[in-house]
């Protein structure tokens, strides 16, 4: 695609707009009129556009639903919604920006008056954890499908929220008949910008809690629940799917076997061993610091790992970095998952580097399918043709729950 901002990770920011085209999101040409009033801007000019822009759209609604015209007043709180959601990235890290919970809480709002337009209208859900709260949404099946409906449990990655689920994929999900639940778990979202809860490894846990509520919720069918996990998804999803026995089918998009793994081989790239890199706890304090200081000259490496690696784990230190890296492991758990696996490559993700290696390990009924940069689906989650990764995988998901797929 091609690039419209100036600065390389605004970029990687606003483009990821394009994903939410096909479900409601912000057209084409609002992007490319962001970047342009972005300009040559600091990061404090893109967010100050994109909080502009989401403002207009969250008035335009206003007046839309004023009017009595719900659809577009509809839409517009979604597209403020997504406009907003995309408005912090530039001011992850800790101490909490002002500005940033300001803005969350204005997509929420749009959220919120969005869902309040359609029908059946979503519920929101409010899910005890360990003294903390998962604030979510389950998106009944639309009134046409009749009955139980199969329900797709949708986990966040490292910076995603409950916005970015509904248009990566649960808006596709309730076109194709299904239900949905969105959430925001520990590290993402609400519960790490407002709550302060750190990611944790063991997301079976998080999955168990919401499962708990997820079977009591309104013509759901318990027997047919799917887990599909996006982005770091692709190993918090796994992890769940390898202990909790309710999850009838699972998508990695994509299959992500440890955290520690891509870590490793930067290491490498710095000068370690394979030996040395072998357990990052026990890379020697002079080899951090130097690699710190790397760490801390590239914009994109520090966004990455001391903005939004540290601030989503609970970290400090490049050194606490690392030990916590160690944890997220899936390499020993692979084979526990029963439940028919999709797993999902894009030729481009640097990410799913470690997705063949991790699909051979599986036991389980599986099926992998890649994507092509010359389906413009390439890249990390497929985001410059998002369309095309739904139809593929809901296709999936339809012969799972027919009992087609062996």
């Amino acid at each position: 695609m091609p690039r419209l901002f100036h600065n390389e990770l605004h970029d990687e920011f606003g483009s990821w707009l394009y994903g939410y085209i096909a479900t409601g999101g912000p057209e084409f040409g609002e992007i490319a009129a962001l970047a342009e009033a972005v300009g040559e801007g600091d990061d404090a000019a893109y967010h100050a556009a994109f909080v502009a822009a989401g403002e207009r759209a969250f008035a335009e609604a206003e007046a839309a639903e004023r009017a009595g015209h719900d659809q577009s007043a509809r839409e517009n709180y979604l597209r403020a919604s997504a406009i907003f959601d995309t408005s912090y990235h530039p001011l992850y890290g800790a101490p909490t920006d002002p500005r940033l919970v300001a803005a969350f809480r204005r997509q929420m709002t749009a959220m919120q008056r969005a869902f309040a337009l359609m029908d059946p209208r979503p519920i929101p859900l409010a899910i005890p954890f360990e003294g903390a709260t998962i604030h979510g949404w389950y998106l009944p099946a639309p009134k046409e499908a009749g009955g139980t409906a199969p329900l797709v449990v949708f986990t966040n990655g490292y910076d995603g929220t409950v916005t970015d689920m509904y248009f990566a994929s649960a808006a596709a999900a309730h076109r194709r008949g299904y239900a949905s639940l969105i959430f925001d778990g520990p590290g993402q979202g609400g519960m790490l910008y407002e709550q302060s809860v750190a990611m944790r490894p063991d997301w079976e846990t998080v999955v168990s809690a919401v499962l708990d509520v997820a079977v009591t919720l309104p013509d759901v069918d318990p027997a047919r629940i799917a887990l599909s996990g996006w982005s770091f998804g692709g190993y918090l999803a796994p992890r769940a799917a390898a202990s909790e026995p309710r999850i009838a089918a699972l998508i990695a998009d994509p299959l992500l076997p440890g955290l520690a793994d891509g870590i490793r081989a930067m290491a490498m790239k710095f000068g370690a061993t394979p030996e040395q890199a072998a357990d990052l706890r026990t890379l020697a304090p002079d080899f951090i610091a130097a690699m710190d200081a790397v760490v801390r000259g590239n914009p994109s490496l520090d966004w990455k790992i001391v903005k939004r690696g540290f601030w989503v784990h609970g970290v400090d230190s490049l050194a606490a970095y690392l030990a916590e890296a160690e944890a997220y492991t899936l390499w020993d758990r692979l084979e526990a998952i029963r439940c028919p696996t999709l797993v999902t490559v894009g030729e481009e993700d640097s990410l799913a580097a470690g997705a063949p290696a991790a699909f051979e390990k599986l036991s389980c009924p599986k099926r992998m399918i890649r994507f092509a940069a010359a389906e413009g689906a390439g890249g990390h989650c497929e985001m410059s043709n998002r369309a095309l990764l739904n139809r593929r995988t809901f296709d999936w998901l339809d012969e799972v729950f027919a009992g087609r797929f062996v």
